[in-house]
């Protein structure tokens, strides 16, 4: 029989439609089309076609048609984020299937009625009950034609990428043997987080693994014993920084490969992925308090808290010399962490405000040097300090050589011309250039170079200290 219209027997008929590939950026895949019988299109996307007769079972994945994930972006659900990975995880392991199963919109109850149940998600309901409200099933899914793509494949053993039971129950009951469910690495986001723990709490799909090394760095201690290769990714990143102690220095920074970190508007959404914004808030958590300068808080209205990941918000420090930020900015309207307001003697500043805004005088213009604030910033207890933006305030705290290290991200973008990242006095030769021992992350698409800035001062009783450390060592004499 002919590759073209081949039909596959069991109660719902499949018939093979096409062939042909598809390049992805996940590297390229055998790409075929398939119609059932109710006429419903579907695709499966195949890396090395067939089973190996004594090697491991492919990965597969069964990915529910979700238009509002998958081309939408949606962060509502993870599905998007879910497709991604599956598609990576294959690739990476040179050998699987991804089935595309359409007509499973808002499991199985349509795109308009999904949209309805997101409605009344609105008002409160969580996903289980919207769905009942409507009259509509929970989940109104049939697998039936992806266990006949699996076997028109010649696959009946596989390792499902799945957190969902009843896709492997499913599966087996039309006799393709799951070897074991495969847990696919999607973090929760703050906008569906309560549709997953529903899911995970009403539906008995996999609660993700505890991350107990990210949670031992963030409490400010290194995790012993074995850890995975994840976990250990982390603690060589992070565990430096715990090991220096309780005075601390760092700065972080995105900008493009031509050093900006906005456009000439001031539009900075986003210079730096996804994966750099997480690393931002994992710096975030491992400090006591986070510094911006009045331009940043202007023009982002920043939070400065940890959402990305788990740890505890650090005191937000805002430099503002003439009191210009806005008063309904989120840092002196959120009092989800205190914040310090540094400003100028003559600076005006608001009667009322919320009980988590300090604001502190400063008299003169010596006040602001960094290591000014370092030392009033150390004598409140905070001394493990991020300086976070913008490139003048960055910058500032660099050329005053007070930071002990400096995480620079670069982004596959050329700006042109835009707000300016890291910026300071240079050296006519570049044998005078500033350099320190370096490492470098790879972040998505970006890469993260960390200059060891403490590493490479000299090691001399006094100019191995950084100017609030003199300080404090000369007023022990």
């Amino acid at each position: 029989m002919s590759l073209e219209s081949q039909t596959l027997g069991g109660a719902t008929q499949i018939t093979r439609m096409v062939s042909t590939r598809l390049p992805t950026r996940h590297g390229e895949f055998k790409l075929l089309g398939y119609r059932d019988v109710s006429g419903v299109d579907h695709v499966a996307l195949i890396r090395e076609e067939g089973a190996a007769a004594n090697g491991p079972a492919p990965l597969v994945r069964l990915h529910s048609e979700c238009l509002t994930g998958d081309a939408l972006g949606s962060y509502r659900c993870d599905c998007g984020e879910q497709l991604d990975a599956a598609l990576q995880a294959i690739a990476a392991a040179g050998r699987g299937v991804l089935i595309y199963v359409r007509g499973h919109e808002g499991r199985g109850i349509g795109l308009m009625n999904k949209l309805r149940a997101y409605a009344l998600q609105d008002a409160g309901k969580d996903t289980v009950d919207a769905n009942t409200s409507l009259g509509l099933p929970v989940d109104a899914r049939d697998y039936r034609q992806s266990a006949q793509i699996l076997r028109d494949l010649g696959i009946g053993r596989i390792r499902l990428l799945s957190s969902n039971p009843a896709k492997q129950e499913a599966l087996e009951a039309q006799g393709i043997e799951v070897e074991a469910r495969v847990r696919l690495d999607v973090r929760d986001r703050p906008e569906n987080s309560g549709y997953l723990a529903t899911k995970r709490s009403r539906m008995s799909h996999d609660a993700p693994p505890e991350h107990h090394a990210w949670d031992t760095l963030a409490d400010g201690r290194l995790p012993g014993g074995a850890l995975t290769p994840a976990d250990e990714a982390l603690v060589q990143r992070y565990g430096p920084l715990i090991e220096a102690g309780p005075q601390l220095v760092i700065a972080q920074l995105g900008q493009s490969m031509d050093g900006f970190i906005a456009s000439r508007t001031g539009d900075a959404c986003f210079v730096t992925g996804e994966l750099d914004r997480e690393h931002l808030h994992r710096l975030r958590a491992l400090v006591d308090a986070v510094v911006v300068g009045a331009g940043t808080v202007h023009n982002d209205d920043c939070q400065l808290t940890v959402r990305a990941v788990t740890g505890t918000n650090p005191v937000r420090v805002v430099i503002d010399p003439h009191g210009r930020i806005p008063h309904t900015t989120t840092v002196l309207t959120d009092a989800g962490t205190p914040t310090l307001w540094l400003v100028g003697a003559e600076a005006s500043t608001p009667q009322t405000l919320s009980s988590h805004v300090a604001v502190h005088r400063f008299t003169s213009e010596q006040d602001f040097e960094p290591a000014a604030i370092l030392g009033f910033l150390a004598k409140l207890g905070l001394g493990r300090v991020l300086v976070e933006g913008g490139g003048l305030t960055v910058s500032r705290f660099l050329r005053a050589g007070v930071l002990d290290r400096l995480f620079l991200t670069s982004a596959p973008l050329l700006v042109g011309d835009g707000v300016p990242g890291i910026r300071f006095e240079g050296t006519d030769a570049l044998s005078g250039a500033l350099s320190a021992p370096v490492r470098r992350f790879v972040l998505g698409e970006d890469v993260c170079t960390e200059f060891n800035f403490a590493a490479a001062r000299p090691a001399s009783p006094v100019t191995a200290q950084r100017p609030d450390q003199q300080d404090e060592a000369a007023g022990q004499h």
